[in-house]
């Protein structure tokens, strides 16, 4: 049954017509359409002005653009400031969002609002620490997008401002939200799968999109871009207008395929297990395909132990990205245990479990067994003394079968991120991305780089959150 109960569709339009005036006077189109899809088939409940929240994004990219749409979809909450290097952005801010809507290529102009309650961070992974540090000292609440870091230096000096500011800080890996990872949660809680012993997750595309060569505007020069600031603390360099838009594909500004989208994986395997990640990572990989200049590598394979915890045993992980697969790319991950397999996707789930079976006699004396080639006496003793020989009272003679599980239509997990973030705002409660947890994702990502470019595998404390010799 689904978990959200079904309105009729005339009680939903009324229900809707009042949210929306607590958001703003005039929702542009893209969000009403994506209000709808996603109130539709939720019972929602009646918001005062008082849960009336105004935001701000930094960093109005694709994502930029994405998570706010999706934040202002939720009742109640408006779109009041936003920041970007790129002029071009800020333009379409308004032509979207309206000329209501303060622009600016300085994001401190935007923390320092005193009428902005939470600040959105979507800018290049570089700027992600710095700006969530300054938000929270200035009393903001903050959405940061994955990965919450770049460096794991910067780890705990985020989950201490948080902890400090009394704020809400909720890291932008929405698979933490979905009622798919939650009901594989509770499936792997209840044994469905058996002893789990092995995971596989997989990324791949085969795009140039996909690859991170996003389209660069024409009118892209020093006039229209704030270069200096964008690579403020990274080495010097004249204008490139292809590290400012294809950041993702550079060392300095990104953190590679591990995190933008390793992370991912993280974030929710984590949620799944009630994890704290693994102790030890290896990673291998190259350029292989899109050579144009990126020294990010477009196909990588991480290898993680994850120690034995009181939520699940020890196990390994592997994972893959590869932006050149021929396949037509994918996502998918897949749960091994004793017992089945839990095979996850963006719009399901599927468990198939094979119990393991006890051997007839006939297959352990005449089938591909060590018995055939034992003389007929001892072939004799072993048939008669069978079951002292394969006593495995865990086998079992079920029949395979097959569990699965989807999402109500039009559903969006980013959507149900962002209701836990502005609920927990206005409850003054906790999220469960916060920024030990969000740092618990990030740091295995992040070390996947450091295992690759040193090539040497990774020691880390999951518990502690600290690098080990």
């Amino acid at each position: 049954m689904s978990k959200y109960p079904y309105n009729s569709r005339r009680s939903f339009l009324k229900k809707f017509t009042a949210l929306s005036a607590l958001t703003a006077s005039s929702l542009p189109a893209i969000v009403v359409d994506q209000q709808q899809k996603a109130l539709l088939k939720r019972t929602v409940r009646t918001l005062s002005p008082n849960d009336r929240l105004q935001i701000a994004t930094i960093g109005m990219g694709i994502i930029g653009f994405i998570d706010t749409v999706t934040a202002i979809s939720v009742p109640g909450i408006e779109l009041v400031a936003a920041c970007d290097l790129y002029d071009g952005r800020l333009v379409h801010t308004k032509e979207v969002f309206g000329d209501q809507v303060t622009t600016t290529r300085d994001y401190k102009e935007i923390i320092d609002r005193s009428d902005v309650d939470a600040i959105l961070i979507c800018t290049p992974d570089h700027w992600h620490a710095r700006i969530a540090i300054d938000a929270l000292k200035a009393g903001k609440h903050v959405y940061c997008e994955k990965p919450m870091v770049q460096d794991v230096v910067d780890g705990k000096k985020l989950i201490r401002a948080q902890k400090n500011s009394g704020c809400v800080f909720q890291v932008g890996s929405q698979f933490v939200s979905s009622v798919i990872f939650e009901e594989a949660r509770k499936q792997f809680a209840s044994g469905a799968i058996g002893e789990l012993n092995m995971i596989e997750a997989r990324y791949n595309r085969n795009s140039a999109i996909g690859a991170w060569q996003y389209t660069i505007p024409p009118d892209a020069s020093p006039k229209t871009v704030d270069w200096e600031q964008f690579i403020s603390g990274t080495k010097k360099r004249a204008f490139d207008p292809v590290r400012f838009f294809r950041w993702r594909n550079y060392w300095d500004y990104g953190t590679g395929v591990a995190g933008d989208l390793f992370v991912h994986l993280f974030s929710g395997l984590h949620h799944i297990l009630s994890s704290n990640g693994p102790n030890r990572i290896v990673a291998t990989g190259g350029l292989r395909f899109w050579k144009d200049g990126r020294d990010a590598p477009d196909m990588m394979l991480g290898l993680c132990d994850y120690p034995e915890t009181e939520s699940h045993p020890a196990f390994n992980l592997t994972l893959q990205t590869n932006f050149a697969h021929g396949g037509g790319g994918g996502t998918d991950m897949r749960l091994i245990g004793s017992e089945g397999v839990m095979d996850l996707g963006f719009r399901g789930l599927t468990i198939t479990t094979t119990p393991r079976y006890t051997p007839s006699k006939k297959q352990v004396i005449d089938g591909y067994n060590s018995v055939r080639t034992f003389s007929k006496s001892v072939q004799q003793e072993i048939t008669d003394n069978y079951e002292q020989y394969y006593p495995d009272k865990q086998s079992t003679s079920a029949e395979k079968s097959t569990l699965e599980f989807n999402p109500p239509e039009n559903y969006d997990e980013r959507f149900d991120h962002f209701i836990h973030f502005f609920n927990a705002i206005r409850t003054n409660g906790s999220v469960a991305e916060d920024a030990a947890y969000g740092f618990r994702a990030a740091a295995p990502a992040v070390l996947t780089n450091t295992s690759y470019l040193k090539k040497k595998p990774m020691r880390w404390d999951p518990e502690k959150m600290v690098l080990r010799p």
